[in-house]
């Protein structure tokens, strides 16, 4: 079945439907990484996007049961230049095109993916519709410079009431952005006692869970559209180790009176290189996301810059200067994508550890 995927700058491509045959409008975004598809579909940090794979081969391995980062993708919608009809992997279940119906995300294949990722590098990211080919374009780029895209992202993703992922170890209160499974496997490897709660938990009924840490996840979106977390932040640091990934990277910066921009087009794949400022070691990391810290306004706040973007170089991590508390821009957990800084982990690991040792001592 053809479609077009038209972009609210007026540019037209024409290719062939899969997935889903909904019709539907979404901010186009593309992401670099080779492989990880099933991960990126199903990272709610993709929420309300048309995500480009720049890789010309999509779905060559398969739909497996084991490397969704959630049950529910949040995904709008997926652009590439060829997408695989048999997959070939031992672990392989279904097909990308079975899993898209199942799950009603629309598809559009067999168009010039290169040029449509020049265009966003070029112009930043843009609204985009995929609509059949019997629609006139016209009509339908009124309809995109006239659209509103939706700035409940965070809401939208955020588990609506809070639960337990039992552990016999140190207990981590995990505020849920938008959070990938990765983050929450990680933690259960070192046997975390963790309760997941949604993102709109004060910081009285955390502190109230008595946690030895918390865990700021990722999540979609402008940092700036969920003000109640910002301020639940604010109040959270000092009080116990902090640990912050992707948005609550951005989330912690804002909340410690640093400022945060969009960039033009985002950081999305898995080979992003980034430098630990203390240790001089370059890390390749997956990344996914349109916003980053502004460097010029950490100078009037309690941070310090721990990691830098090589590419740009934007900020990718922070801590601060008296508390324990730290985060990165990008994903450490690794899905997908290189695992250089799983470490990360063991760092608020031990982070807790000392806290709590501090504390046994002032008891």
């Amino acid at each position: 079945m053809k479609k077009q995927l038209i972009l609210e700058d007026g540019t037209v491509f024409i290719g062939e439907g899969f997935g889903s045959d909904k019709e539907i409008i979404g901010e186009v975004v593309f992401t670099t990484g080779m492989t990880g598809y099933q991960e990126v579909l199903s990272d709610p940090s993709y929420c309300g996007q048309i995500v480009t794979f720049t890789y010309p081969l999509v779905g060559n391995y398969g739909i497996n049961r084991d490397d969704f980062e959630t049950i529910r993708p949040a995904v709008k919608a997926l652009v590439v230049k060829e997408a695989a009809d048999f997959p070939s992997n031992f672990r392989s279940e279904m097909s990308l095109d079975e899993y898209l119906k199942m799950k009603q995300i629309p598809a559009i294949c067999g168009i010039d993916t290169r040029k449509l990722t020049r265009i966003i590098r070029r112009y930043g990211t843009l609204k985009g519709a995929i609509v059949s080919v019997e629609e006139k374009a016209e009509e339908v780029i009124h309809r995109l410079q006239a659209a509103v895209l939706p700035t409940d992202q965070v809401d939208q993703v955020s588990t609506k009431s809070a639960y337990p992922n039992p552990g016999r170890g140190y207990r981590v209160v995990l505020m849920d952005f938008g959070m990938k499974h990765g983050i929450l496997r990680e933690l259960n490897n070192r046997d975390c006692d963790i309760i997941v709660v949604p993102h709109d938990t004060t910081a009285e009924e955390i502190l109230q869970l008595n946690p030895d840490g918390i865990m700021l996840s990722n999540g979609p979106g402008d940092p700036k559209d969920v003000p109640h977390a910002i301020e639940t932040v604010s109040k959270l640091i000092g009080k116990v180790p902090i640990f912050g990934i992707c948005l609550g990277h951005q989330l912690f910066a804002l909340a410690s009176g640093a400022d945060t921009f969009k960039l033009k087009f985002g950081h999305r794949g898995s080979n992003h290189p980034v430098k630990d400022l203390a240790t001089g070691k370059t890390a390749l990391t997956s990344q996914n996301h349109s916003y980053a810290v502004d460097e010029e306004t950490i100078a009037h706040t309690e941070l310090k810059i721990t990691h830098v973007a090589l590419n740009d170089g934007t900020i990718e991590g922070l801590a601060h200067k008296q508390y324990p508390a730290f985060t990165v821009q990008y994903h450490p957990e690794a899905s997908p994508g290189p695992e250089d800084d799983n470490h990360l982990f063991d760092r608020f690991i031990n982070m807790m550890k000392e806290h709590a040792g501090k504390e046994l001592q002032h008891a």
